[in-house]
């Protein structure tokens, strides 16, 4: 089956009304969907199912495409639900594409958590929730995956926002007790989420990159203006996470200009659309705060598309701003691994 989403670029306005962190619904106490785990050998449970040309794979999970109509609606939403249906595929356009040009990418639909009110939660409330349905899909499907379509291929995890935070649950949990899958990971790019040295002392099967080449490795950064200040940023709030530069891929604080980047999609001014540009965000790790630093942006000028999250909160834009970035790092990695 070929992949089912071949479209690049979206109108930015859908991609805010659907980016992950940004529904506006009240915290209820609303039913919610049965625990049992989605059944993905329905093909109709996939958002592509590619054939496997490339020698590498990547599984895929979009961010928070949903939000909750009124307060009645449950906390977690059906595999079927329309709004989630129809925000994945831009998700995937925008970020996911990023790795199809020498990887096969599989990406699974799955039931989600509404963004505010696990926002409202504590944050091992929140972990619970994520923990559970959107956590127990997420292991399905990937364990489906490797069983009928990865045919011991390497692969590298890629999520951004409620994706990366339900692959925190499967690195920590389905890579710990399945070891011989975990040896093939060339690496997992858990964008949009913090990582934090706790998780990974707990997990200490798990290791966060250093560099651009080494594998098996968690990559995560969180991107923001530098005028943001915890706990401003509701994506990570007082969290502090490792942060890994998405252009020199280092963990210094040296800022890497625009001039060392590979190029970035941003939004058509006219359109709305993404489209290929030169490389449009600086960055810079900040280690006390667990975020990457970005100046170059106009924090004002794209406010219209981060109001959601608040002026210079880059989480919309963690994949487009370094997205050429991110294609070549992936496949230097994915290089790497395969000459081992």
């Amino acid at each position: 089956m070929s992949t089912k989403n071949k479209i690049w670029f979206y109108p930015l306005i859908a991609i805010v009304f659907i980016s992950s962190f940004c529904c506006s619904c009240k915290k209820d106490d609303a039913p919610q969907p049965v625990a049992i785990a989605t059944d993905y050998s329905q093909a109709a449970h996939w958002l592509s199912i590619p054939a496997p040309i490339m020698a590498v794979d990547v599984f895929y999970l979009y961010p928070t495409c949903w939000q909750k109509v009124d307060s009645t609606a449950p906390n977690i939403c059906n595999i079927d639900n329309p709004s989630m249906l129809a925000g994945a595929p831009p998700e995937f356009a925008r970020q996911a594409t990023a790795f199809e040009t020498y990887a096969n990418v599989f990406a699974p639909y799955y039931r989600q958590a509404d963004a505010n009110y696990t926002l409202s939660l504590p944050e091992d409330q929140r972990e619970k929730v994520i923990g559970g349905i959107p956590t127990s899909d997420a292991v399905a499907a990937f364990g489906y995956y490797i069983q009928h379509y990865n045919q011991g291929r390497p692969f590298i995890l890629a999520g951004h926002s409620q994706g990366s935070n339900v692959l925190i649950h499967l690195l920590s949990g389905y890579m710990r007790d399945n070891p011989e899958v975990y040896q093939r990971m060339i690496a997992a790019y858990v964008i949009g989420y913090p990582v934090t040295a706790t998780y990974l002392t707990n997990n200490p099967h798990l290791k966060f990159a250093r560099g651009p080449d080494d594998t098996g490795v968690i990559i995560s950064y969180n991107t923001q203006a530098p005028s943001v200040v915890p706990p401003h940023n509701p994506v990570v709030s007082t969290i502090v996470g490792l942060v890994i530069n998405p252009i020199t891929w280092t963990r210094t604080e040296s800022e890497a200009t625009t001039a060392e980047g590979l190029g970035s999609i941003m939004p058509d001014s006219l359109t709305s659309k993404f489209q290929p540009v030169p490389q449009y965000a600086d960055a810079r790790v900040d280690i006390n705060k667990g975020v990457l630093i970005c100046t170059s942006a106009d924090s004002n000028e794209l406010y219209k598309y981060t109001k959601p999250f608040g002026k210079g909160v880059y989480h919309s834009f963690d994949y487009p701003f370094y997205f050429f970035n991110i294609r070549a790092n992936a496949q230097n990695r994915a290089d790497k691994f395969l000459r081992k």
